[in-house]
Parts: structure tokens; C-alpha cells; sequence
């Protein structure tokens, strides 16, 4: 005979059973009697016709009450399977066992072999396995269990088909192999006619995963991945399925290599997202409702399980959002904007923030250059602070700030701080705005000029020496620039940091927040101021000789 083109000789499985006791003697069963109960042994002897009588357990003889079946005199039907120090080993346990068994090849001999039992494998031989179910034994041959060698299976249970039944011997041969072969094939044919038939089937939900659910197609389990589910894309199956619900699914896939059925629920409902390209374009504004929110953005439902994605970027014009939660809520409805339909890729990209009055328009609608604003510092760097004024960011920049050069904004203001502010410039093309504060404070060179006029001799420390001139500071914390040309008859080498020098005020320019010196004028006022000394003294001197001369 031959299983699934699998060779399968005629191997007289009896005889394999029974060297698998490795027993001497034939086994037989007799007729013995009680002789003795030894009930602080737990044991009874039993007359078989040989020199010695047989030792029984008294717990095969005892019924479900626990009481004993038989007494001394009385006959029983005892299994004798050799012997042990020349007295018969023997069981009335087997003898039952036997009648089960041949009960059971008596109940399927017609049709044996689309038996399949459950059975559980009580011991392991040469030869193969031993299994027992319901007190019937049956035998696994090694070269029909299509176990591996390093399986441990004793104490386990497993399925089995029957192949073959031997009244005679009482003995019933099982394969593990043939019963896979068999599921095998079957499997194969209901997959052949699900991906050639291409049609819809029920199946009920065995199991759910995080990556999809197991669905039971005819006995055999597909998967349905979470990208099959629903055309929103990829969901979680246990927020729609349980266990045991019925579902609707198509066979997609089929690897046989890996044995792999791959099922779709989604690809038996008409495609969404062909009604979606047809109606709606690009730019069109529609209302959705907010289904699930993530860091990163919001997916809203479009209902007729389409689902689009809200950008953490689209959802409003403030830089600063830090999660979307804080401007939407689940399950609220909301007008948004078309900006990407992808059919193919069953992607649908919305904005909500371009329905919404865009702050840089509503800014220049209020405030203009030149106003002094209150506004809220949001962050602060190395070059300055930002400062959020009527829903815009303008920036401080730290040479704006005060008319201290040496200040800068990440250490006198923190995020948060209500500040004072000029606005100086708006840039509507790149939509930057500059703000000013040092501005609102009266300058220095202001105070300055107001106490001191054009060519007047002032003292000045030297500050710092450069290629084209000298820094210097003046009275008030006042900076100004000799240059080079000016400088004569000074010369940079000679200069030292600190060094206090005398030069005259050549330019004072409160605008452009700068004053400029020159020792070489101080030098030629030097000398006009000698020159008119000079005159008044020869003046003085002619008139007394005049006077002289009228007396």
C-alpha cells in the first residue's frame, strides 16, 4: 500500500510491537485464579497452571468505589507476558485493554483508515512509539511519526491517522506522516480553488495579532494583515474584531514555499478611494472629523472608510506647536484643505491651518513700522531673543537692545518676560519682522551733544587700535572713532589701551549713533587759538600808542 507517494512497505507491525518489550516468550492470555489476597502488599496471586502463580496489583482489580472485583476462589481472564525470577508475570489490566482495543478494530474495520485519533505517547522504543487513548493502544511506527530524533514526545499528546487494524494480533497501527500528507493535499486543493475562483468566503476570526488577525478559511488559517483591513490604511484589527467574529475575506496570496495564505477583508468592498479622486480636487475644503492624534500629526476620517493626514505642520501658524492635542481634540469636526490626493498610494494630505487667518496679514493690518508694541519673549539665542507681538515672532537682535554694547539678551531676559518694543522694520516678502528697544531709551550720543558742540577739546581713553583708527571712550560711556588721517600727529604704535589722549569733536551723527574725533584738529585750533592771542595782544598795543600820541 501507498501513502501520498510515499513508500510504504508491508512490515508485519506486530511483530515490531512486541520486540518493543523486548520479551522472550509469547504473550498469551489464560484463565487463572485467586488463590491469595494479600491486602498489606497490595497484591493478589494468581493460579496460572505453571509452578508459580502470578502477582497482581490489587489496583487493577478494584472498581470505581475503590472495592475489590474479585475474591479468593474466583476465575479471571489474566495476560500473561513472560516471566520474572520464574514466577509468570501477568496483568488483568492488558487483558482489558486488548478487549477495548479489539472493541475498537471491531467498531472501524470497514473503514479504518479515515480514523484519526488523539491519542498521548506513553513510551518510546526501537521500533517506534507506543500511544494510548481511552485504555486502547495503538502503534506509531518511527518511519511513520515524522518526529525528529531530538523530540521529546513521551507524555505528550498528538493526532494520528490509522493505516492499518490486526484482529488477530489486537493491534492497531497509526501515522502522524500520512495524516499531514492527507491535511496537506487537502489544503492544497481548497487553495487552489480560492485563488483560482478569486471569490468571496467567510471565515471567523481564530486569533489577533499586533501586525493582523488569523482567520479560519475551511480549516485552514490565513492571515489578514492590518494593511487588508480597512482602506483608512494600516489598523489595529483588535479595536474593530474579537475572536470568533465571522468576516468576509478574499485569498490575495498564497507563498508554498512558506505555506502562507494571505487574506484580505478590504478587497472585498468596492475601493474608496476611486469615488474620492472623482470628486474631490485639490484645494477643495471639506469636513472631517478627527479620529486618532499622534506627535507627529492628526489622522482625520473622511467617513466611507477613507482616512486622511493632518501634518503637526498644517495645523496651525504657530512655530512653536509642540503637540497637536493642545490645539484639536478626538471626535472633533473640522473644515479643512485639500492639498495632496494620491489614489495609488491611497494617501490624502489636508491642512487646517490655511483655512485660518494667516497672523503675518492680520499683523500688518494693526501695526505698522515705527509703533511701540508690548509683546512676550518665546525663546532666546546668541544673536538675540525672539518676542512674539500680536501672533508673530519679530526678533531683538542683541545690538538693538540697548545702547550698552556690551549687553545681550540671553542675559538680561528670559522666555516669558513682557518687554517693550519699537517695531523698526516689516519685511512682507519674506514676512520677517525687526524690533527695537534700545530705541525707546533716550541715547547716549543724544546727552552727549546736548553738553558739548562741534570742535570742542574733549579727553578721550583709548579703547582698542585697529588697522584704520582708534576706539576711544568719552565721558558718559560715550564711544567714538579717531581715524587714521586724524590722528596726526599721534601715531597707532604709540598708543597704549587706556592711554588718555586730547582731540576735538569732529563729527557728531545721533542717527547713525556715532561721533568722530581728530587730534589733527585739535592741533590747528591749538594754533587759531594762539594767532588770536596774538591779535588781541597787538591790537591792545597799538591803541595805547595812539592814545600816547593824542596826548
Amino acid at each position: 500500500m501507498a501513502f501520498d507517494n510515499e513508500s510504504f512497505e508491508e512490515e508485519n507491525f506486530a511483530e515490531m510491537l512486541e520486540a518493543s518489550f523486548k520479551e522472550q516468550e509469547s504473550t498469551r492470555i489464560t484463565e487463572g485464579e485467586i488463590v491469595e489476597i494479600q491486602e498489606s502488599d497490595n497484591r493478589a496471586l494468581v493460579g496460572v497452571g505453571e509452578k508459580l502463580e502470578g502477582i497482581i496489583s490489587l489496583d487493577e482489580i478494584r472498581g470505581a468505589d475503590g472495592k475489590l472485583l474479585f475474591n479468593v476462589g474466583d476465575k479471571i481472564m489474566v495476560m500473561v507476558m513472560g516471566h520474572y525470577n520464574e514466577r509468570p508475570k501477568i496483568s488483568y489490566k492488558k487483558v482489558l485493554e486488548q478487549e477495548k482495543t479489539l472493541a475498537f478494530i471491531n467498531a472501524h474495520k470497514e473503514d479504518f483508515e479515515s480514523v484519526v485519533i488523539e491519542a498521548l505517547v506513553t513510551k518510546k522504543n526501537k521500533g517506534g512509539y507506543l500511544l494510548e487513548a481511552d485504555d486502547v493502544h495503538f502503534f506509531l511506527p518511527r518511519s511513520l511519526a515524522a518526529f525528529k530524533e531530538t523530540d521529546q514526545v513521551v507524555g505528550k499528546t498528538i493526532k494520528a491517522q490509522v493505516v492499518k487494524v490486526d484482529p488477530a494480533e489486537a493491534s492497531i497501527v497509526v501515522s502522524r506522516r500520512k495524516l499531514f500528507n492527507d491535511e496537506r493535499k487537502r489544503k492544497k486543493e481548497v487553495i487552489d480553488a480560492l485563488m483560482e475562483e478569486d471569490k468571496v468566503i467567510q471565515g471567523t476570526v481564530k486569533k489577533i495579532t499586533s501586525y493582523g488577525m488569523f482567520v479560519d478559511v475551511g480549516g485552514i488559517d490565513g492571515l489578514v494583515h492590518y494593511n487588508e483591513i480597512s482602506y483608512k490604511g494600516p489598523v489595529n484589527p483588535s479595536k474593530l474584531y474579537k475572536e470568533g467574529d465571522v468576516v468576509n475575506v478574499k485569498a490575495i496570496a498564497y507563498d508554498k514555499d512558506k505555506r502562507h495564505l494571505s487574506l484580505s477583508i478590504k478587497a472585498v468592498q468596492s475601493d474608496p478611494w476611486q469615488e474620492v479622486e472623482e470628486a474631490l480636487e485639490e484645494g477643495d475644503t471639506i469636513t472631517v472629523t478627527v479620529s486618532n492624534i499622534e506627535p507627529y500629526g492628526i489622522f482625520v476620517d473622511l467617513g466611507n472608510d477613507i482616512e486622511g493626514f493632518l501634518h503637526i505642520s498644517e495645523i496651525t501658524w504657530d512655530k512653536n506647536i509642540k503637540h497637536p492635542k493642545d490645539y484639536l481634540t478626538v471626535g472633533q469636526e473640522i473644515d479643512v484643505e485639500v492639498i495632496e490626493i494620491n489614489s495609488k498610494t491611497h494617501k490624502l494630505r489636508v491642512s487646517y491651518k490655511r483655512l485660518q487667518p494667516k497672523p503675518f496679514e492680520e499683523f500688518t493690518k494693526k501695526f505698522k513700522e515705527g509703533d511701540t508694541v508690548k509683546g512676550s519673549v518665546t525663546s532666546l539665542t546668541d544673536f538675540g531673543a525672539f518676542v512674539k507681538v500680536g501672533g508673530v515672532e519679530g526678533l531683538l537682535h542683541n545690538q538693538d537692545l540697548s545702547w550698552d554694547k556690551n549687553v545681550k539678551c540671553k542675559d538680561t531676559l528670559k522666555v516669558g518676560d513682557e518687554i517693550e518694543v519699537k517695531i523698526a522694520k516689516i519685511n512682507a516678502e519674506d514676512e520677517k519682522i525687526s524690533l527695537n528697544r534700545k530705541s525707546l531709551e533716550e541715547s547716549p550720543i543724544d546727552q552727549f551733544a546736548t553738553n558739548h558742540k562741534m570742535n570742542e577739546v574733549v579727553k578721550a581713553t583709548v579703547r582698542d587700535v585697529k588697522d584704520f583708527g582708534v576706539f576711544v571712550s568719552l565721558e558718559g560711556g560715550v564711544d567714538a572713532l579717531i581715524r587714521n588721517e586724524d590722528l596726526y600727529p599721534l601715531t597707532p604704535e604709540e598708543l597704549e589701551i587706556g592711554q588718555v589722549i586730547e582731540a576735538a569733536i569732529l563729527v557728531i551723527d545721533a542717527k547713525r549713533d556715532r561721533i568722530r574725533l581728530s587730534v589733527k584738529k585739535l592741533e590747528r585750533i591749538k594754533d587759531q587759538k594762539m594767532l588770536d592771542e596774538i591779535n588781541d595782544n597787538d591790537a591792545h598795543s597799538l591803541g595805547d600808542l595812539i592814545k600816547d600820541q593824542l596826548k
